[in-house]
């Protein structure tokens, strides 16, 4: 190792203008190889204090330390200043003029299924019903055996219904309601007559086609009390059909059915009297007076109490309501079809 007096001096010297000299991270890690690298010139320097000896040796090692230390400083600062270099030339090409005026964002909208609930909720509310809600997932007592339907029913078959692998308090499977009437039950239970409910809600059944699907909503309708006749089941959906859709001149019916829960039971049907549908018969909704069973399961006495109910699909609401002619496009999740029903509540 040289003796000559600041030679360490002037190597960090040149190589410090090389580490500053470096316009890039690549310039820079080349001058840092060539400084402190396993071939660099500081290195070198540092292999010959092997042939030093004594006080000699000692000296030239600390020299050399404090010349490692320098050069690793100048290569930091070097690193800081091209990070910093790099940030600001981002931030000036990615700057925002705050002059401009800002894009906004879109506002969002109701989907028109929750359109038409919200439709339904506030005109039975106006006529002084109340609006439950109930679990999706039900007990077997409350989806099937509390409206009077047997063991044996279609409705309880595997093939017609989504079931759960877990157990109510009687062991049987739970079950993804059928319908919303659980929920009429279970208000029934809690509450003292005069009970009027109704109960809109999403509803699971194996079913899929352009006016069926797996998921649907329904919403269900109870009125109970001392004196409720047939007339005022008729007056009640006659009249919430006439608001729902703004029309005087709807022809309703009610034409005889069945169903395990009402007796008796009848289909309420709907006709336009002009328009696309006009004249045409459309059933809308299932309805009857409650089944003296189904009372005595609400905890009343039917001797004493009786009254209606009726289920209606709010698919089906909305896409007579806005000409929609396949079910499945209220959850395709196409914004083009969605937007229009929010232009047209707004």
């Amino acid at each position: 190792m040289s003796s000559e007096p600041n030679r360490i001096a002037e190597l960090v010297a040149r190589l410090s203008e090389a580490i500053e000299a470096a316009a890039s991270p690549a310039e820079l890690a080349n001058a840092k190889a060539r400084a402190i690298g396993r071939d660099g010139a500081l290195t070198a320097e540092m292999k010959q204090l092997g042939k030093l000896g004594g006080a000699e040796k000692a000296a030239a090692g600390r020299e050399l330390n404090l010349a490692k230390q320098a050069i690793e400083a100048a290569i930091a600062a070097r690193e800081q200043a091209l990070a910093s270099a790099e940030l600001d030339a981002r931030l000036a090409q990615e700057a925002i003029d705050v002059t401009l005026p800002g894009r906004g964002t879109g506002a969002g909208g109701l989907h028109p299924i929750t359109l038409t609930i919200e439709r339904i909720e506030a005109i039975f509310r106006s006529i002084g019903f109340d609006v439950a809600d109930g679990p999706e997932i039900e007990e077997d007592f409350y989806n099937f055996t509390a409206l009077n339907t047997p063991e044996n029913h279609p409705a309880r078959s595997m093939h017609d219904t989504f079931y759960v692998d877990a157990k109510d308090a009687q062991g049987t499977n739970l079950v993804l309601r059928t319908h919303t009437s659980p929920v009429q039950v279970r208000y029934a239970r809690a509450h003292k007559p005069p009970i009027r409910v109704i109960a809109p809600g999403k509803t699971y059944r194996v079913d899929s086609d352009a006016t069926h699907s797996p998921m649907f909503h329904q919403f269900e309708g109870l009125w109970i009390d001392e004196d409720v006749s047939f007339t005022d089941l008729k007056s009640v959906y006659s009249d919430f059909l006439r608001r729902f859709f703004e029309r005087d001149d709807l022809d309703v019916r009610f034409r005889p059915s069945y169903f395990p829960f009402t007796e008796p039971s009848a289909e309420i049907d709907m006709r336009f009297a002009d328009g696309p549908l006009a004249g045409r018969w459309l059933e809308v909704s299932g309805s009857g007076q409650v089944h003296p069973n189904v009372v005595r399961n609400y905890g009343l006495d039917p001797e004493r109490y009786i009254g209606f109910a009726f289920g209606s699909g709010v698919e089906r609401l909305a896409m007579l309501r806005y000409g929609v002619g396949d079910l499945r496009l209220f959850y395709e999740n196409d914004l083009r079809f969605l937007q229009q029903f929010n232009r047209r509540e707004g």
